[in-house]
């Protein structure tokens, strides 16, 4: 009996797993795989026919460029652009300005059988509309060497389309790890197809100073160079599993014995890099980030901070003098020789994480206070972004700044980049104040934490609209960004394995009117040949997985590919699964407790290594309790721990619970919660719970550990295992949250079945 039902269970965890994803397999709009989703799209039967004598005719010079770049699309099957011409010819793509299409960036696209029709009223909407005829070219327009084609098929279509937000970003930190301006013109290359316009460009951090700076020098000369340091170790000891994240060694220079790392722009490289972007209508929004994070150029230039030193205190870095009159001349500069080289609207000051304890040491900042009458350090801070401001202002520019630049108080014509998701009520404070927002809270738009499963479903039902926005509140929401922070990026393979495919869901949230994951997942699958075609190093996606099993005799144990040309290969001795391992073709048969690492592999390239420990376990048998009531014992302590095994002393309170949450009673800043008391599950089987936390969480059930989801971390779901008998079984699951906005989630299945929330029918103490 208990070995046919575990062999059942095997049977449907393949099933399930494998019916989700022939479900996700059939998108409406299988001829047209799209991202982001149009607005308006019609399907029409048939093709339009391409072929080399096809020409293109702009009936508008400001299309000039999109024509140019239209026809370079086709150079890689045809050995040849095609021709633009002023002349209409048998076959041809027309460019038309359409003056009634109103919105920004907007476009219309009609492919019919005789001919295709691109109309816009700007060259952006245009630029947008190549990129949509490029989705619906071959993947191997993309590619050059192959041998020439006589003839490709667009798929005729009718199309209207806008973008949702105005402000569709990303960001790349290149002070932490260095990037080759190869690589951020491939960035821009790859947004540029996904319809995103803004790049986010950090290029100044404590860690390295990355632009040239003429009435400066040395702070590329000495800034930009740094030997090894605690983030470098970190991805050095990753490197031993994960050549991901070994240092680029193109970024190392030997001088007097030394190794240093790092590198710069120089001022004619980024104009370059502005150009290029330009032509693509992306902007690159340059951060030189100010007055915190400024190590690198206060090691170069020692009088920038208040007492000519540099290191970091407690929680930052030392931040420059804003009471120093040269410290304003030098920002000034500084800002000067930025606008020179990006003519984007915006300039980034950043004003985040700045620590003021510097400041309040210092007479000159005290004097200043007392002269101009500030009571907090905060007040100081806020004068020097104003008198930033007022500086670009003055050269036609605007200010954008991370959103601690709203304490102290901020003008409405400076916009703000929310992060902070510990302060929910900063994007609303700033749209009801008038200031444009850009939404990019760190959970799911920080693209540097480390992905899971639930990492692209987190960034596709993202809101970016908040609550308790009034319509014309709502519409200083502006639009959203995903950043990418480089402690832990060493190399351009590892900023393409996080920025994608994320980067491709956000494009669709912030450009497209509407959603559906389902048929975003299929047109998302039918793209990674074109990514392999563009050498872009994505994140492979997510094996089905649990990360414990548990079964009471044997288990089969398989897995469905998530695309095709994927390899799953095991290794059963703890090593690290290579290219040689074991391949996973049949059933896995599991007999007793062990560890088996799984990691799919596709076209040279490792996906994530997955630990699956596998419990041979009897079904746990109920416990006698007496008399019990509903819900769980709620211990709390009104501070936080660095584990959950160091949870002790005495508690601040004890509270019933009707399920998995915080009392309202213990929602402080930082807190800890031991739940404790009964789980009263209806039938036998194997259970599988799912464990989302923020910060460290553990459970147990039938004095057996089911999850471990321990240490501070963002949002994170872990999930395992546990066979039960019917009835009662103890229970205890711990949570810790150590500041900055708590999530705890508990749900369950049965047997493979869909996921709910645990009934709280079934909590006793």
């Amino acid at each position: 009996m208990r070995v046919n039902y575990l062999i059942r269970v095997g049977l449907l965890i393949s099933f399930i797993f494998s019916g989700s994803l022939s479900v996700v397999a059939q998108s409406r709009f299988d001829r047209y795989q799209l991202i982001p989703l149009p607005s308006e799209l019609k399907p029409v039967t048939g093709f339009f026919e391409i072929t080399p004598a096809t020409s293109i005719l702009s009936q508008n010079a400001i299309f000039q460029n999109e024509a140019v770049l239209l026809g370079e699309l086709f150079k890689n099957s045809f050995g040849k652009p095609l021709v633009v011409e002023a002349a209409p010819h048998k076959s041809y793509i027309i460019l038309k300005k359409d003056a009634s299409i109103k919105e920004a960036e907007g476009y219309r696209l009609s492919i019919t059988k005789q001919a295709v029709t691109l109309a816009a009223n700007s060259s952006a909407g245009m630029f947008r509309a190549v990129q949509t005829i490029r989705q619906l070219l071959p993947v191997s327009v993309e590619a050059s060497g192959n041998s020439l084609q006589k003839s490709l098929n667009l798929p005729c279509v009718e199309i209207i389309d806008a973008p949702a937000f105005s402000w569709r970003g990303l960001h790349l930190d290149v002070s932490r790890h260095f990037f080759s301006m190869d690589y951020v013109k491939k960035l821009v290359g790859l947004m540029s197809l996904y319809k995103f316009n803004k790049l986010h460009l950090h290029l100044t951090d404590d860690q390295g100073w990355r632009m040239e700076i003429k009435k400066y020098p040395k702070l590329a000369e000495d800034g930009a160079w740094r030997t090894w340091n605690n983030q470098d170790s970190v991805c050095m000891e990753r490197a031993k599993e994960n050549p991901d994240f070994i240092i680029d060694p193109k970024h190392t220079i030997q001088i007097n014995g030394k190794t240093l790392y790092g590198g710069f722009y120089t001022q004619t490289q980024l104009k370059e890099l502005v150009a290029y972007a330009a032509k693509r209508h992306i902007d690159i929004v340059p951060e030189i980030d100010m007055p915190g994070h400024m190590m690198a150029a206060i090691n170069s230039y020692t009088y920038l901070s208040c007492d000519s030193t540099s290191y970091f205190g407690k929680l930052f870095s030392k931040p420059i003098c804003p009471c120093n009159p040269a410290t304003l001349e030098f920002a000034k500069d500084i800002y000067t020789e930025v606008m020179d080289v990006f003519p984007s609207e915006y300039i980034h000051i950043g004003g985040d994480e700045v620590d003021r304890i510097w400041w309040e040491k210092s007479d000159a900042c005290k004097s200043m206070m007392r002269e101009k009458g500030f009571k907090t350090t905060a007040d100081l801070q806020s004068w020097f972004i104003k008198e930033m401001e007022k500086f670009f202002n003055a050269h036609g520019k605007k200010l954008i700044g991370w959103d601690e630049i709203l304490e102290g108080g901020v003008s409405k014509s400076a916009a703000v980049m929310y992060w902070r998701t510990w302060v929910p009520q900063a994007p609303i404070e700033a749209a009801k104040n008038g200031n444009n927002v850009i939404m990019t809270p760190g959970a799911p738009l920080y693209f540097s934490e480390q992905p899971d499963k639930n990492s692209l479903p987190a960034v596709y039902h993202y809101t970016l609209i908040p609550e308790k926005l009034s319509d014309t509140e709502a519409k200083n929401i502006i639009g959203a960004q995903g950043n990418l922070w480089t402690e832990y990026v060493p190399t351009e393979q590892r900023a393409d394995y996080l920025y994608m495919p994320r980067m491709a869901a956000l494009s669709e949230i912030t450009w497209s009117h509407r959603r559906d994951y389902k048929d975003y997942l299929s047109r998302m699958n039918s793209h990674y040949k074109r990514l392999d075609v563009l050498n872009v190093s994505y994140r492979l996606p997510d094996l089905p997985l649990v990360n414990s099993y548990a079964f009471t005799d044997s288990l089969l144990f398989t897995i469905a590919k998530p695309l095709e040309d994927v390899v799953i290969r095991y290794t059963l001795d703890g090593s690290l699964p290579t290219p040689h391992s074991t391949e996973l073709q049949n059933a896995l048969v599991i007999k007793q407790s062990q560890l088996v690492r799984i990691a799919a592999f596709k076209n040279g390239r490792q996906g994530d290594v997955y630990d699956l420990k596998f419990y041979k376990q009897p079904l746990a048998k109920q416990v006698r309790a007496n008399s019990i009531k509903d819900g769980l014992v709620t211990t709390w302590f009104k501070k936080s721990f660095d584990s959950t095994s160091l949870i002790s002393g005495n508690s601040d309170g004890r509270f019933i619970v009707k399920n998995i949450s915080v009392p309202t009673e213990a929602e402080v800043p930082s807190f800890t919660l031991q739940f404790s008391g009964y789980i009263q599950v209806p039938d036998a089987g194997i259970y599988t719970f799912y464990l989302t936390s923020d910060d460290a969480s553990r459970l147990f059930i039938a004095d057996r550990e089911v999850i471990n989801n321990d240490g501070m971390h963002a949002p994170r779901e872990r999930n395992g295992q546990v066979a039960l008998g019917k009835g009662l079984h103890n229970f205890a699951l711990d949570f810790i949250e150590g500041g900055g906005g708590y999530t705890l989630k508990l749900q369950y299945s049965k047997n493979g079945s869909e996921r709910k929330d645990v009934p709280d029918s079934w909590f006793k103490h």
